[in-house]
């Protein structure tokens, strides 16, 4: 049975870093897309970040370029967030799917969802 995990959230002040990690178990990532989405107050869900087989690391968010980036370490996907910003508060969520030649891994309609971690950005 697959599962996500997401760890690392919490309260920073801007300005400041946070790493999060989604831990995998249950598929073996060399053959995956893995991505993070953010989910704000009133706003959809946007896809942050992902990387995969075929694809990645990518970055989806014009307003976190520079600051954000994905990486992997086995069966761990990591997203670092750098000199954050009051609006990068949210729920952060990683997501898995296989990968699809071919196909940008942020277009993935992804299934398997872990339950999210929430970052705050507060002075």
């Amino acid at each position: 049975q697959r599962q996500l995990v997401e760890s690392g959230g919490g309260v920073v002040q801007p300005g400041g870093s946070l790493r999060l990690s989604c831990v995998v178990t249950g598929h073996d990532l060399d053959y995956s897309s893995v991505a993070w989405f953010r989910q704000v107050p009133g706003k959809d869900r946007e896809g942050i970040a992902c990387i995969g087989t075929f694809d990645g690391p990518r970055i989806g968010v014009d307003s976190v370029k520079g600051r954000f980036a994905i990486s992997r370490e086995k069966n761990i996907v990591y997203l670092q967030l750098n000199n954050l910003k009051i609006e990068d508060t949210g729920v952060y969520y990683c997501a898995l799917d296989l990968p699809r030649l071919g196909e940008s891994c942020l277009a993935h309609a992804y299934e398997e969802w872990g339950k999210g971690t929430r970052v705050t950005v507060s002075s």
